[in-house]
């Protein structure tokens, strides 16, 4: 069993430490106060073994309060006041110090629970650890001075989880849908360089690449970008070649116009196949200033393209996109191997859902890929037009920003819908488990505690909205004066895009299944369980509404995808709450309304199930399967496909892939426990150096490549299999 220290470093848990300190407070009292050296071994023992019951390192601060507890059970109050002196003392002591004891295990990479706070960051690496550094210093800043203190406390507590306070002291927002169209037909600056409209097809894909990683830089949450946006210059490039291969042959007296065509089509498909290349390339091997590859999201949706000639292209544009995804890229070993971005979201619709559909190729293809590498990820047209309406009754089928945060309907001053160029001012997340637990069974205690979080959690939101409040568009030039987003003056404020609906607060929720089980024992997946999910959720959309009345800011309601945080929560609600039985025995919860992972259901039966919750989730929400590999039962995934189409709005569909450097092992790394630890051991030559293998796992809407922290892989270890 290891033990976390203060510093995030991890040791091996020593029982003596514990009859050491308990000694060393025992002397500090009167001799009628003390405890037999007995007690001491008691206690000790007891509270290790407490440990090894939950399954997971524990931290320091965890095992002290379970001597006081001990200390507390025993009636020894003299000795237990004493040594929680000491404890406030030594905390006093290290208060002025906490900020450099992290980044100092940072440097050292000792820090256990940062190096595996995200999936697709190596915390071994320079530009990691600085921007790991930066945002301690920035958590201590946002703690101490730009947070009030009741809501750091509620963080801390995993009441609320106040997303991504590394980079609050910075005026910096969430995520957004970069308006690559506008960057590319207009021209835009980058570092200080005018970049005009490109000529060819290949350069656009080579200055989209430019964009991607400047975006990457200046925010702290995914971007999506549509290769609808790259379809145009396809005519350019062809116009081009046409006109020198014409020129070619006409040099060898050659006027055939069919030859012209066939041999233009040809170096046409090699310039886009190698723009797609280059897109795919730059985006997996750049490393943006916070230490990781740019969190890209690509979207195929022929619906977009303004006419056919334009859709023809733009449908050889996402055939190669697909061929090289189902390719991969290769590892340091020379092998094909998954990659985590981009994340590629492929739009199922009447023109390629049917066998006999014009496009239907594109979603075998699509089909193909998902069995082999996990994406692309689906969302049905026909459902989110009825989804996402505008005032004006319309539907409207468009990319989430990342993962899954998803604006909502918008129409600009001409009354024409709006997406590109909008963004997310960031995120505040409810532990609704926390709230249940605490209501005890009781309804209307829950309700009134529900009430008093919503409060809290709308504060904390405001906060970010203030905190973006007077911004200057030359924090992020990219952004706010070369068409990212919009192109306002230097020095002009970015305030009139954080009303009116034109961005977006979420107001995210964690653990809705554990929540209604904590109430009436029932789970989502029984009548009883789904109506209190549905009427909690609804309740949640209340609020948000209420506020956006009121505000003129557009709150909405985001199924939030914890990676590190669903531990932390567990670990939080367990110190709280203790182990309770279907709702805290596991180190994690549940991501959003998700059916719990380990239970069994079909992935018909899940789907159809969680849609229903997730159309009362409007600011982003995803759900999966968790299947086999699929890539000699193609015919099972298309007809998963199918049942998207015609019942959920965005889904997905979980497989493994994986490879082991030391033994050429490319099937499903497995999951064991080495000393009270979850670790990755190859099944084939039992290798467990993480450095020596490749493992690709769906984290929580994106792939994760860099390895998770005890909850989450825990959560992964449990998940069953749906088809």
């Amino acid at each position: 069993m290891k033990l976390i220290k203060r510093n995030g470093s991890e040791v091996s848990f020593d029982r003596k430490k514990i009859s050491n300190a308990i000694a060393a407070a025992n002397l500090a009292v009167e001799k009628i106060h003390r405890i037999s050296d007995e007690d001491i071994e008691n206690i000790s023992v007891t509270v290790e073994n407490i440990c090894l019951s939950l399954g997971r390192s524990v931290g320091v601060e965890e095992v002290q309060d379970l001597v006081e507890r001990e200390l507390m059970r025993l009636g020894a109050f003299e000795l237990a006041k004493a040594y929680i002196t000491y404890r406030y003392k030594r905390e006093l002591v290290r208060r002025s110090n906490t900020t450099d004891d992290k980044i100092l295990s940072l440097i050292e990479c000792n820090n256990e629970e940062v190096k595996q706070e995200n999936a697709n960051k190596n915390p071994t690496v320079n530009s990691v650890q600085r921007d790991y550094m930066a945002g301690e210093v920035s958590k201590d800043i946002t703690r101490r001075i730009l947070l009030p203190e009741d809501i750091v406390k509620a963080h801390e507590e995993g009441i609320i989880h106040f997303h991504d306070a590394d980079y609050f002291a910075q005026h910096m927002h969430n995520c957004d849908l970069v308006n690559l169209e506008d960057m590319l037909q207009n021209g835009t600056v980058i570092s200080g360089t005018m970049i005009e409209k490109p000529h060819s097809f290949s350069t656009a894909c080579n200055i989209a690449t430019q964009i991607i990683a400047q975006v990457a830089s200046n925010q702290y949450g995914g971007q999506s970008i549509s290769l609808t946006h790259l379809a145009p210059f396809v005519q350019v490039s062809r116009d081009k070649i046409r006109a020198s291969v014409a020129q070619e042959l006409s040099e060898l007296g050659i006027s055939d116009e069919d030859a012209i065509s066939k041999i233009t089509e040809k170096r046409l498909r090699e310039e886009i196949r190698k723009g797609v290349q280059c897109i795919q390339y730059q985006v997996v091997t750049l490393l943006t200033t916070n230490g990781q590859a740019p969190f890209i999201t690509v979207f195929m949706y022929l619906g977009e393209a303004k006419n056919e000639r334009e859709r023809a292209d733009l449908a050889v544009i996402i055939e190669e996109t697909l061929l090289q995804r189902y390719q991969g890229v290769k590892n340091e070993a020379g092998v094909w191997i998954t990659p985590a971005f981009p994340k590629l979201i492929y739009v199922l619709e009447e023109d390629n859902i049917h066998k006999d559909s014009r496009y239907y190729y594109l979603t075998e293809l699509a089909a193909k890929c998902t069995a082999k590498r996990m994406v692309p990820d689906y969302i049905s047209e026909k459902i989110m037009l009825r989804s996402k309406i505008d005032k004006n009754g319309d539907g409207h089928c468009y990319t989430c920003m990342g993962c899954r945060s998803f604006l909502t309907p918008y129409l600009d001053e001409n009354g024409q819908p709006k997406y590109y160029g909008r963004f997310n001012q960031g995120v505040v997340t409810v532990n609704l488990v926390d709230i249940g637990l605490s209501a005890e069974g009781d309804m209307e205690r829950f309700w009134q505690i529900f009430d008093e979080r919503m409060t809290l959690c709308h504060r904390a939101l405001r906060a970010r909205h203030e905190r973006l409040l007077g911004t200057l568009s030359d924090a992020a030039p990219i952004l706010w004066q070369y068409g990212a987003l919009t192109r306002l003056k230097k020095g002009e404020v970015i305030d009139k895009y954080l009303f009116g609906g034109y961005s977006t607060l979420s107001l995210g929720y964690a653990g809705l299944w554990e929540c209604v089980y904590s109430l009436n024992g029932k789970k989502l997946t029984e009548p009883e369980g789904e109506a209190l999910g549905l009427e909690i959720m609804r309740k949640l959309n209340e609020y948000t509404a209420k506020w956006k009345a009121a505000e003129n800011i557009d709150y909405s309601l985001y199924g939030t995808p914890l990676e590190s945080t669903t531990y932390k929560f567990a670990k939080c609600l367990q110190n709280r709450f203790g182990i309770v039985e279907g709702v805290t025995d596991r180190n994690y919860i549940t991501n959003s309304y998700h059916v719990h992972v380990t239970e069994p259901i079909d992935a018909f039966d899940k789907l159809a199930l969680e849609a229903r919750f997730q159309a009362l989730s409007p600011g982003g929400a995803i759900s999966y399967v968790e299947v086999p590999d699929m890539q000699n039962n193609i015919d099972a995934v298309l007809g998963v496909m199918e049942f998207i189409y015609d019942n959920i709005m965005y889904a997905e569909l979980n497989t493994k892939s994986d490879f082991c450097q030391v033994c050429g092992y490319d099937g499903e790394i497995e999951i064991t426990e080495d000393d009270g630890k979850l670790v990755w051991e190859c099944p084939n030559c039992h290798n467990k150096d993480q450095s020596k293998m490749n493992v690709a796992r769906r984290t929580c809407g994106y792939i994760g490549t860099q390895y998770w922290n005890q909850g989450r892989t825990a959560e992964i270890k449990d998940r069953v299999l749906h088809l």
